[in-house]
């Protein structure tokens, strides 16, 4: 995975010249910034860590590949870069193992891509992995759920708790109702027990 890295004294120039010299946008890259001190009679300089979108997809599932054949599963994968997210759709033999007790295994393989790609770079990549179509469903059935909770609040005027969730889970909650008249949601508790509360509002 190739880092493009360069200093200078502002960082968005620096930025700005290692994407025109590698003919990038910035809604390709991943980027990091940070201050390099220089020495007694030196001022700071910013120093700019640059990794395309598509090279972080590639080391993802070449790892993906490798860790998932010691485990006896062949996957191919499904891809998409939008909005500087990485989504990446697998297939195997034999999903409900990739998948695991309601998804465990899949948001522990979720969990350990991104902190291998923090590791290297530096910077923690937003992926999203789904097997098939299961993270499709749960999330139809998470924004199924949200409105008709929703509803009742609206007709009964009382605040609605739901279950505990993660972050991923409380933004689907969050952007289905987000347009919903006359309910507003927000996060409660600490993790891992934090959670949406929907309320009414006038």
């Amino acid at each position: 995975m190739k880092v493009y890295e360069q200093s200078g004294k502002d960082w968005k120039k620096v930025l700005e010249e290692i994407l025109s010299a590698n003919q990038l946008e910035e809604n390709q890259v991943i980027y990091k910034t940070y201050e390099k001190k220089g020495g007694l009679f030196k001022g700071t300089t910013q120093v700019v860590k640059v990794v395309k979108l598509e090279d972080i997809l590639e080391e993802v599932k070449e790892f993906l590949t490798e860790l998932l054949k010691k485990m006896g599963l062949n996957v191919t994968f499904e891809s998409r870069i939008r909005e500087e997210q990485i989504y990446l759709k697998m297939f195997s033999d034999n999903n409900a193992i990739l998948i695991g007790k309601n998804g465990q295994t899949l948001t522990a393989l979720q969990l350990i891509v991104r902190q291998m790609i923090s590791k290297e770079i530096g910077v923690l990549p937003y992926i999203i992995l789904d097997v098939e179509n299961y993270k499709d469903k749960k999330n139809a059935n998470l924004e199924r759920l949200a409105k008709r909770v929703a509803k009742e609040v609206y007709q009964t005027g009382i605040d609605t708790s739901l279950e505990n969730m993660n972050s991923y889970e409380r933004r689907i909650v969050h952007n289905a109702l987000s347009e919903f008249k006359g309910v507003t949601t927000i996060s409660e508790g600490e993790e891992p027990n934090r959670h949406v509360v929907i309320k009414k509002v006038n």
